[in-house]
């Protein structure tokens, strides 16, 4: 049973793990909206383009003092933990700048060498102590899973409250996907939107939760296309593969990049994330043929996006940095605007944004 106002509630742990991803989902909304916002699945078209277009209303409200001062008073009542166990830095500010925005009243905890854990309390206990302060955590995890281990913890404990999830070991970061299908949109404003659009992914596949979530999120729209670029260690899990198998999306694997550059609409780069290899592995695999140099631009379609979580390497030349079709830095500030986006969804507040932008532009 799914319930209306906290989804989870009394549902055993052990019948939540064995749910696969699509049916857990089901169990993170409330009324018809995100509650917490954890898995790419749990994101369909209708909720997508309704985002995307609450961030778009947010973002021009904010041109203004005005409408700044507005938008800070929307969740001025309410506090959020920024409870980051792993490294981060452009989706810590990220979610910082987003809460700040809609009025949030904001704490962290950054390293966890600084909290109760070097004592030995769990984390399980540490975040719930977090949870009887704020009314909302917002956590990045180098273990996969944990963000829906807390979700569960939270909502059945006397104090529930909603999570975000913002980067779960190498399984989801659904809300980075969240800023690149934006940034896919606005990028294909003038061009047809994403429907038809072929996107190359290229890189470090097989670890790069960016890639997994943003790839499911694509199935969500029509006659999208995919090539997976990578050396074949690296390529992206069958897990994925067997989620476009069943959607119906069309996709390639390969290793030769140069060769679909002329035919695709967006580029995904990723960087090795060799945070994962064991001692001198890394050393050993050659990755230039994957990456994306000044006379490589030639090649791609004028309409072309190309995108990038950050950080990179050496994967984009920095001569490419000034392009038009370059959208990496845009990326980073529509994380911003999605990501306030999401935070007053959740909070069931964007219906007064509408009617401010309704009356600012009427």
């Amino acid at each position: 049973m799914i319930y209306r106002d906290n989804p989870l509630k009394d549902l055993p742990w052990a019948e939540f793990q064995r749910l696969g991803q699509s049916e857990k989902a089901a169990h993170f909304k409330r009324n018809g909206r995100p509650y917490h916002a954890l898995l790419a699945q749990q994101f369909d078209r209708p909720m997508l383009e309704r985002l995307c277009d609450l961030a778009t209303k947010i973002r021009r409200i904010a041109k203004t003092r005005g409408g700044m001062l507005f938008l800070q008073d929307l969740l001025r009542e309410k506090r959020a933990m920024l409870y980051f166990a792993q490294p981060s830095t452009r989706t810590f500010l990220s979610f910082y700048t987003a809460g700040q925005i809609v009025g949030l009243n904001l704490a962290e905890v950054r390293d966890t060498a600084t909290s109760s854990e070097v004592k030995g309390e769990s984390q399980e206990d540490s975040v719930r102590v977090f949870s009887s302060y704020v009314d909302m955590i917002i956590m990045r995890h180098p273990e996969g899973g944990f963000a829906e281990r807390i979700a569960w913890l939270l909502s059945n404990t006397t104090r529930p409250v909603p999570v975000i999830n913002a980067g779960s070991g190498k399984d989801q970061h659904p809300t980075q996907a969240l800023l690149d299908i934006y940034t896919l949109e606005r990028s294909f404003e003038s061009h047809g939107g994403i429907d038809g659009k072929t996107v190359a992914f290229v890189g470090d596949l097989a670890r790069g939760r960016t890639v997994r979530s943003l790839a499911w999120l694509l199935t969500k729209y029509r006659d999208v296309r995919m090539f997976f670029v990578a050396p074949p260690e690296l390529q992206i899990g069958k897990d994925i593969l067997a989620a476009l198998d069943a959607a119906g999306v069309k996709y390639e694997l390969t290793a030769d990049f140069a060769k679909v550059m002329p035919e695709v609409d967006a580029i995904y780069m990723t960087r090795i994330q060799d945070e994962w290899d064991q001692p001198g592995e890394s050393a050993q695999r050659d990755v230039s043929t994957f990456h994306l140099r000044a006379e490589h631009l030639a090649r791609l379609k004028p309409h072309a996006a190309i995108l990038h979580p950050l950080p990179r390497r050496a994967e984009i030349a920095t001569e490419i940095d000034n392009d038009p079709r370059a959208m990496y830095w845009r990326q980073v500030r529509n994380g911003m605007w999605i990501r306030a986006a999401l935070i007053l969804s959740v909070f069931e507040r964007d219906a007064e944004a509408d009617r401010y932008y309704q009356d600012l532009t009427s």
